[in-house]
């Protein structure tokens, strides 16, 4: 089992004690939002150099977010370039095109763009893996079967995250892991409480049949704490890797991705 953090900073301090902090919290890795790594995708011998050894564990995952239009698929083309270049196993797309007015055709269309763009990925030794979302292509229940169904070859793979599931009414995320696990390579382990983030253990969310069914399945992938509660950094940091290591330390499954 693979722990990841991931948390938006405020400035370039910020910044700083995230990329020191990580590894004494007790993460195998970052999960990147955009802005702490756009400075450096034309040019990522500068991240090499900035970060060296440590540098494929911060940029396990790279976060980003857009629409599928002649930008953004330019966009996507020069991430993958960089993700080659810093050793990043994955880029996690949030579509940033509302849901509302989508037809099942639209969505199907976007997986067909998606898959040929998967299959990109794979050539710079990528994984691109799609971020389902509140006010997304990808947001019900419904959407992930149309979605799935259309992606060819599973170049596209999935990250669930369980706070966004449950913005967009779906409280069944066991069932949702259960039924997409061939195609699910990472989690985004994320608490809501009255349609608010929060920090790990302070939201509503029952945790119990999430690590319950990714006991079920095996699963080996990354769990990322994708912390947007807005809360200290530090503090945060280390309520959520006790909150992951709790949560893996009684799961057979988990212990035996450690050997």
């Amino acid at each position: 089992m693979k722990m990841a953090f991931s948390k938006p900073t405020t400035d370039a301090t910020e910044q700083q004690l995230l990329f020191s902090h990580f590894r004494s919290a007790g993460y195998n890795g970052l999960q990147l939002k955009a802005g702490q790594y756009r400075e450096y995708i034309a040019q990522p011998e500068r991240f090499l150099d900035q970060w060296g050894d440590d540098a494929s564990a911060l940029a396990s995952g790279l976060i980003t977010g857009g629409l599928l239009d002649e930008a953004g698929i330019a966009d996507l083309r020069a991430l993958f370039t960089f993700a080659q270049s810093v050793g990043s196993e994955r880029i996690v797309f949030c579509h940033a095109q509302p849901r509302e007015g989508l037809s099942h055709a639209d969505i199907q269309g976007y997986a067909h763009i998606l898959s040929d763009l998967g299959k990109e990925a794979q050539q710079h030794g990528v994984v691109l893996s799609l971020h389902h979302h509140y006010n997304q292509p990808v947001m019900y229940r419904q959407d992930f079967a149309v979605f799935f169904d259309a992606v060819s070859d599973q170049s596209v793979k999935l990250t669930i995250d369980t706070a966004h599931l449950v913005k967009s009414g779906i409280d069944d995320i066991g069932g949702v892991i259960r039924e997409y696990r061939a195609v699910l390579d990472n989690m985004h382990i994320k608490d809501i409480a009255r349609n608010e983030f929060k920090v790990l253990g302070k939201g509503t969310i029952d945790f119990a049949p999430v690590f319950a069914a990714l006991h079920d399945i095996g699963y080996q992938g990354w769990l990322c704490a994708d912390e947007e509660s807005g809360d200290d950094l530090t503090g945060a940091m280390e309520t959520c890797a006790r909150f992951l290591t709790k949560n893996c330390s009684e799961s057979p499954a988990f212990r035996r991705g450690d050997e």
